[in-house]
């Protein structure tokens, strides 16, 4: 197959399915693979990780937005999508990152084990209950989006009483991610304009009475950052607005659960349909960590993400700064030449370091914390149901750059 046809095969509900095949059929072509579109895709792990820490390498910000999208600022998702982490490069990126890191400490996440171990027995219980005569539970539902949403919503400081709308809207958002279907677009609008009214009231909710949460730690260092009877001091850090501070609220929420509801999806997916996965993961000598890493790595939550150039050279290719790099983290976590035997699931095996929570500048802000949701969740899962099966056919989201399932049925009994 040449790249065309690759990539014609990969947009295609079977292969967005199961991408992995024709991730092998790259591999052939080389590390870095020319499309002759003006786009080069990154698939070996070693050029992977050489672009996402180089920081030539830039991610669209708005400047791209200004000649790839005219008229985007008639759009609420791409004006917030502006402001999104995910989209800015130095200075901008690091000032407002630093802000969003605050939730993400190494110790704040480590206090968080005993909350996520509580939430996560308290979700398998209410399984257990409804599976208790052999029907069938919907794992996705049930659990894979029950604990990271409850964790994320817990930390930021969202009402309890607030949670079941954010599903829908989360869904209808992340398609901004894929954007293959222009129809799409309107739902799109639609969830950032209400996921942004929504952090608007609470925020002001919470600087009326703040409490021990995120957003009321956000909203007073934002407040007070470079405040003085001088103004901001020479070299102090640029105050961010409230938009910005808004609107990457929005997707630290998004971002805080969708990523770790396939994490656990595509893990349980393995269980179900690989004996020896099942065997590690009662395995008491595998480590929770390494398992988890597997899992990432094996069948990654996020398959690709994008970079544009500069004036250098990459796997003996010449790039400019007009080049645009898709760095398939899918492809490289299968990469021959980095892992022994790359489709065998094996948490034992030697080599480390998933791309799927990228690299660099830009590698995941809440990395640990979807690490330790699912170190707490899969020993805990396979301890509570260990002859759980799957009941029925799962149904993949039909996505490729988010990889998940939309249901997953299985019996506990």
């Amino acid at each position: 197959m040449d790249v065309i046809e690759i990539l014609t095969a990969i947009g295609t509900p079977e292969g967005k399915a199961d991408p992995y095949p024709l991730y092998a059929e790259l591999h052939k072509l080389g590390e870095v693979v020319d499309t002759g579109l003006g786009e080069l895709l990154v698939v070996g792990y070693d050029a992977i990780n050489l672009v996402l820490r180089d920081p030539g390498y830039r991610v669209s910000d708005v400047a791209s937005f200004e000649k790839n999208f005219p008229g985007w600022q008639a759009n609420p998702v791409f004006v917030q999508a502006a402001d999104w982490i995910l989209n800015l490069n130095a200075p901008r990126h690091s000032q407002i990152r630093s802000l969003i890191a605050r939730a993400f400490t190494a110790k704040r996440v480590a206090g968080l084990e005993p909350a996520i171990a509580k939430i996560t027995d308290e979700l398998l219980e209410t399984m257990a209950d409804r599976g208790a005569d052999g029907s069938a539970v919907e794992f996705m539902q049930d659990f894979a989006y029950m604990l990271p949403v409850t964790v994320i919503c817990e930390l930021i400081g969202i009402p309890e009483s607030d949670r079941d709308m954010f599903r829908p809207l989360a869904r209808d958002l992340v398609e901004v991610f894929e954007l293959s279907d222009i129809q799409k677009l309107p739902a799109i609008n639609d969830a950032a304009t209400k996921l942004l009214a929504y952090f608007t009231e609470l925020a002001a909710k919470r600087r009326a009475e703040p409490r021990d949460d995120l957003l009321s730690d956000l909203l007073a260092v934002t407040d007070d950052r470079g405040a003085g009877p001088g103004g901001r001091p020479p070299g102090a850090p640029r105050k961010i607005s409230d938009a910005e501070l808004m609107h990457n609220l929005t997707l630290l929420l998004v971002a805080g659960f969708e990523t770790t509801t396939n994490l656990l999806g595509n893990g349980l997916h393995v269980i179900l349909h690989d004996s020896a996965a099942a065997e590690a993961a009662r395995d008491e000598s595998v480590p929770p960590s390494a398992f988890v890493d597997e899992v990432l790595r094996y069948d990654s939550p996020v398959q690709l993400t994008s970079r544009l150039g500069y004036d250098t050279t990459l796997c003996g290719i010449s790039i400019s700064a007009e080049t645009s790099l898709a760095t398939l983290l899918g492809a490289g976590n299968r990469d021959p030449r980095r892992f022994t035997e790359p489709g065998r699931f094996n948490p034992r095996r030697a080599e480390a370091g998933p791309l799927s929570f990228g690299g660099g500048a830009h590698f995941c802000i809440g990395s640990a914390l979807a690490r330790l949701e699912g170190a707490v969740a899969f020993p805990r899962l396979i301890d509570r149901f260990p002859n759980i099966t799957a009941a029925g056919e799962p149904t993949r989201r039909e996505t490729l750059t988010l990889r998940g399932f939309d249901t997953l049925p299985v019996t506990l009994v």
